[in-house]
């Protein structure tokens, strides 16, 4: 008997049947092949397989992940869902099949393009350490073998062993893998997780090349049904919320008109942004694009985004004007449309100034004039990645001062956006116009997109911005998976709905903005499916998306922020009020089994809620009215849903 360096975790190597009950499995797979648990009855048993290639004598180990890969495509059909994606030469094939227990089948098929240098292609599972604290590891039908030489050892390495199997059994968890020929396993015990290595192929790989296994994963442990409580607190109402915005940057003229049509008749869309196709409005220098739109010389795709603003403005929709692609005259070097030595797009031409904000400022004015448009903020997309104009902090500095003034100069009210950043992680970059006084002067809102950096303390420090500059805070770009358009079914599957409208119920709890504005409102990223898109061809339709938008959004416009805390674990909550109107909302995210929840500190005004459920198999629907007595009311939260309780 081995022990292992994680706490009170014993090496145990046994044979053991697999475990036994009626509970229906749900397997989570995620776009690049990933397994992140299995869901049992709302209980999502939490894990994360991967596909692990290992070179440099164990120095690098190359995985499986979020953005790590080269164009994945994900299927379902049924139960089985499929997920084909590569890493360099190694074509790899992932199919996860639903079993009748709690349980599930993870094929995994690996073709080589090309000879291959590697110490071996491995399997893996990682487990939170805190699902398995003072638990065991068992080997199912264990042999000893000598070390293998090859693979050297690790201080948080807690056993190396051939076996069909393991099974992690904790107090309240068990995690049981098998499969049907002996493979060498390396079990380590890596900061918060347990990682198992399974061996699928030992060193090199040769063209033509191979590898096939499957793997079933078994799943036992608790349904979590305690009872809820969330706690409303009206002392120190925050900002106001206008609803849900969208992106319509017009990229296929075929699918977006469609989409279009049906967001802006069926969603309350509360801000909007759209592109100025720059490079497109100048491609020259010396050109005069307003001279040039007035001969009758305006792109058909300048037309076409102006006119998209143009009928946004009609329906009273504010507009944030955003540019993606610059003319070449306006930057230097040669203008990147894809990364260069992992650099992303292009600086400005820091000599030619005055010409750019001229014709910026030319474009907003063209708009103003001939298409009756007011542009409220303008930015750089995304200047601190470079998608496509790349900017420093201190010249993102310069341009919000020296535009702002520009702009001012013009008699336009259009100001800048602070950031609109790629992420949440890109918060460092506003730090340096914050501290200028002379740039708080043209900052209109703050603003980020929410791609990545979700960690509380991430998002908080865009809700510290905002209040020390005392502006409004935007998440520009709203969404979970910035690659999703690479594999655009996975729009259909549950598990994408609910983190994504997990993620803007957090953001409305912690960073309390003026809007979130989903990315996008296009056949880009769409939030319907059918109609010719993505290559369905069944009528147009809208998802568990869509119906998690369309609920978001109907939220009443300007409704103030309100504490709102619980003690349920897996459950995301925000509430918003006019206390003077007795107007209020609470939306809840529960991404876990069925509970009761009670809320307490309603005002003794508020008598009844209205109830929408929007999940798997419902859109926004309307259940029976709960009634609040003596400022609290108690309800049963639905599984694996988002629900929405409002004043009438």
């Amino acid at each position: 008997m081995k022990k292992s360096t994680l706490p009170a975790l014993i090496v145990i190597a046994l044979i053991l049947s697999g475990f036994n009950n009626n509970l229906l499995a749900q397997p989570e797979l995620q776009a690049w092949g990933n397994m992140s648990g299995i869901r049992i009855d709302g209980q999502l048993m939490k894990f994360e397989t991967s596909i692990c290639v290992v070179k440099d004598g164990w120095k690098k180990i190359v995985a499986t992940g979020k953005e790590k890969q080269s164009r994945p495509i994900y299927k379902r059909d049924g139960q089985l869902q499929t997920v084909t994606t590569r890493m360099d030469s190694l074509f790899i094939t992932t199919l996860v099949e639903e079993n009748a227990v709690n349980a599930a089948t993870q094929n995994v098929k690996i073709e080589s393009r090309a000879d291959s240098v590697m110490d071996g292609i491995f399997f893996c599972v990682e487990i939170p350490s805190k699902d398995f604290e003072n638990g065991h590891i068992q080997l199912i039908d264990p042999s000893e073998v000598s070390f293998n030489q090859s693979i050297p050892s690790a201080k948080n390495e807690i056993l190396r062993m051939n076996a069909k199997g393991f099974n992690l059994v904790g107090v309240n968890r068990k995690l049981n893998v098998t499969y049907d020929e002996s493979t060498y396993i390396i079990v380590k015990n890596e900061y918060d997780h347990i990682k198992v290595f399974m061996e699928m192929e030992a060193g090199n790989v040769r063209t033509s090349q191979v590898i096939e296994k499957s793997y079933r994963i078994e799943v036992e442990g608790p349904i979590n049904r305690n009872p809820v409580t969330m706690a409303l607190d009206l002392s120190k109402p925050g900002r106001n919320f206008d609803g849900i915005g969208g992106n319509f940057r017009l990229q296929n003229p075929q699918g977006d008109p469609q989409v279009i049509d049906y967001c802006l008749k069926n969603l309350r869309v509360a801000w909007s942004r759209v592109e100025m196709p720059w490079g497109l409005w100048q491609p020259a220098e010396d050109l005069n694009p307003i001279e040039e739109a007035k001969k009758g010389n305006l792109n058909p795709r300048v037309k076409s985004a102006m006119e998209m603003a143009q009928r946004l403005h009609k329906m009273g929709i504010p507009v944030i004007l955003s540019a993606w692609f610059p003319p070449a005259w306006a930057v230097e070097g040669k203008v990147n449309f894809r990364p260069q030595g992992g650099v992303w797009g292009n600086a400005l031409n820091q000599e030619k100034k005055e010409q750019i904000y001229a014709s910026i400022a030319n474009y907003i004015i063209y708009m103003k004039q001939n298409y009756g448009v007011d542009i409220v903020y303008f930015s750089f997309n995304e200047s601190d990645l470079g998608i496509n104009v790349r900017q420093t902090d201190l010249e993102h500095t310069q341009l919000i001062k020296e535009l702002g003034a520009y702009f001012k100069s013009k008699g336009l009210k259009t100001t800048l956006l602070l950031g609109d950043t790629a992420d949440a992680n890109g918060y460092p970059f506003i730090d340096n116009a914050m501290a200028d006084a002379r740039a708080k002067d043209f900052m209109g809102a703050v603003s980020f997109h929410s791609w990545r950096g979700w960690e509380y303390e991430t998002l908080n420090k865009w809700a510290e911005a905002a209040n020390k500059m005392n502006i409004p805070l935007l998440v520009g770009e709203g969404s979970i998976d910035a690659a999703a358009w690479r594999y655009p079914g996975i729009f259909e599957e549950q598990t994408y709905a609910l983190e994504e409208i997990n993620l803007y119920v957090r953001i409305l709890s912690i960073c309390q903005p003026q809007t979130i504005l989903q990315w996008q409102l296009t056949s880009d990223y769409s939030p319907l499916v059918g109609g010719g898109l993505f290559g369905n061809d069944e009528p147009l339709r809208p998802t568990q998306r869509f119906w998690n938008l369309k609920q978001l959004g109907s939220t009443k416009k300007g409704l103030k922020f309100l504490a709102l805390t619980t003690d349920g674990e897996d459950i995301s909550c925000a509430a918003l009020g006019d206390l003077t109107k007795n107007d209020y909302a609470f939306h809840m995210v529960n991404n876990g089994p069925t509970r009761e929840v009670t809320i307490t500190g309603i005002p003794s005004k508020v008598k009844k809620l209205e109830v929408y459920v929007t999940d798997i198999n419902r859109g926004m629907e309307k259940l029976e009215s709960v009634k609040v007595n003596d400022g609290k009311v108690v309800f049963m939260l639905d599984q694996v849903s988002f629900t929405s309780l409002v004043t009438k």
